[in-house]
């Protein structure tokens, strides 16, 4: 037996909801169900708290880091310095443990990358006789889009390490460049600890799945 129940609405005693948001009576439920329920149930919410105790960690971290690097810059009488900008390694004393601070910026392209697209393409017609299938095999990979239509800001960028001495080939690669925008960004924290009296940093592990 099952009564429907709507999610706004507290479940009675007595009674567990099922995956399809229907009232059970606990008489009617297995107990390896119920204990199973108890464990995944008391598990989540231990995982929820310990994820809220990392982001305050974080946050704090965040604020600390960027406080000190104020503090740095006012010794030189520099004001104002951005301490929550840039990317930044702080070692302690005596080297055993370091931070990194690294900034990820989320970059997408234009309409201008199809212009750049074309200006390739053009390049790529007029070197048919002398260039090399691994280059227009790079070429056609860098341009090649995911299920989303979306390219891979990468392989994109691959193409401006390309020491390629052409005209076209470098107004192409300025379309690239006027292409791209950035629309976000990412702070990520790494720690490490030094691996005895090496030169080789361990991160700590602050992943679950890394433990």
């Amino acid at each position: 037996m099952s009564v429907d129940i709507d999610e706004r609405q507290a479940i009675p005693d007595g009674f567990k909801a099922d995956n399809k948001g229907r009232l059970v009576p606990v008489d009617l439920i297995k107990p390896i169900d119920m204990a199973r329920d108890d464990l995944v149930s008391d598990l989540v919410i231990g995982a929820k708290l310990v994820k809220e105790h990392i982001e305050d960690f974080k946050s704090a971290a965040m604020g600390d880091i960027g406080a000190f690097i104020e503090l740095s810059a006012e010794k030189y009488g520099v004001k104002k310095m951005g301490g929550s900008k840039g990317n930044v390694t702080l070692y302690s004393f005596d080297g055993r443990y370091k931070i990194q601070r690294s900034i990820a910026e989320f970059l997408v392209f234009d309409e201008r990358l199809q212009v750049a697209k074309v200006l390739v393409d053009e390049c790529i017609h007029a070197w048919t006789e002398g260039s090399s299938s691994q280059i227009r095999a790079l070429i056609d990979h860098a341009f090649q889009v995911d299920k989303e239509g979306k390219v891979n800001t990468s392989r994109i960028l691959g193409l401006k390490r390309l020491d390629i001495k052409d005209a076209k080939w470098r107004e192409a690669m300025q379309a690239i460049t006027d292409a791209m925008q950035v629309v976000g960004s990412k702070t990520y924290l790494r720690f490490y600890e030094r691996m005895g009296e090496s030169d080789q940093y361990e991160p700590i592990a602050l992943d679950m799945a890394a433990l």
